[in-house]
């Protein structure tokens, strides 16, 4: 019975150190295998404490193929309006990253600037009665052009290995701000994509002021591709209008691409009209 009863507490003791791992002296049960899916990397997100704004801005950032901090490699940047994780950003760092694949365009950094409040950001004071029943928080562009201008790319140019060559792309109401942008500030970009831009805005009174402006500023220069498809006649009748003042302004060194996508409407026309804009651009 003594020898029986051995061998059943030694064949538990072979048993239970066959199902454990030894530390030291005590035994540890083996880790199960975990399930959990692997993280896709596509970008990294920075956060700014903006002054200029008095809010919390975030920003999604694509980097590109072969980017690394201690190269000596430099980039171009394209700045995306409407640049939420579910907004625009995925779309046009997806378009640069094909086009930056088959050489059509230079490797670029992208900068998506996400939301808060889009028609706050991207519009200019207005006394229309329409403008400001339609879009209450409508005109809050100037501290949000400050906050670019003072602390995004700022920022952008210390944390980043760029070479200070800037682009902006912007759709409706990111078109109205782009065009602002090209007006007033139009040194913080060089190159410009602009589509299906709301300049009906205000009684159309920045497109209406275009043509006085570039006049009076021979010395610009840039390269702005303007983009619609079929909208509403008053959407033609402002892009028209932006066309003509750049095209009679007299100034050689500002060129102006100018393409309708008909089959488009103001829903679908992003994703064509940015390829085109950058494919043009040759950035």
């Amino acid at each position: 019975m003594k020898n029986q009863l051995l061998l059943i507490c030694l064949a538990l003791i072979f048993y239970s150190s066959c199902n454990s791992v030894e530390k030291g002296n005590e035994p540890i049960q083996e880790e199960p295998e975990s399930n959990e899916a692997k993280v896709f990397p596509f970008g990294v997100i920075e956060e700014i404490d903006s002054k200029e704004m008095s809010e919390n801005r975030v920003l999604n950032i694509y980097l590109p193929q072969g980017y690394h901090p201690d190269s000596a490699a430099t980039y171009p940047v394209v700045y995306v309006l409407d640049g939420s994780a579910h907004e625009d950003f995925p779309h046009i760092a997806g378009l640069v990253q094909f086009l930056n694949m088959y050489a059509i365009m230079p490797h670029s950094i992208v900068v998506g600037i996400a939301n808060v409040d889009r028609y706050r950001d991207f519009s200019h004071p207005t006394t229309v009665k329409e403008d400001l029943e339609s879009l209450p928080t409508g005109g809050g562009s100037e501290p949000f052009i400050n906050f670019i201008e003072k602390e995004l790319q700022p920022m952008i140019a210390e944390k980043f290995k760029t070479n200070g060559h800037k682009t902006i792309v912007g759709q409706s109401m990111g078109g109205l701000l782009a065009t602002e942008v090209l007006l007033k500030k139009p040194a913080l970009f060089d190159d410009y994509i602009i589509v299906s831009p709301s300049l009906w805005w205000d009684n159309q009174s920045l497109v209406n002021s275009a043509d006085s402006i570039f006049k009076s500023n021979q010395d610009l220069n840039k390269r702005i591709f303007l983009s619609l498809g079929k909208e509403h006649p008053v959407m033609h009748e402002v892009a028209d209008k932006l066309d003509t003042a750049i095209r009679e302004s007299g100034n050689e060194n500002l060129t102006i691409f100018y393409e309708t996508l008909l089959e488009e409407d103001h829903a679908t026309i992003l994703h064509r009209a940015a390829y085109r804009g950058f494919e043009l651009l040759g950035l």
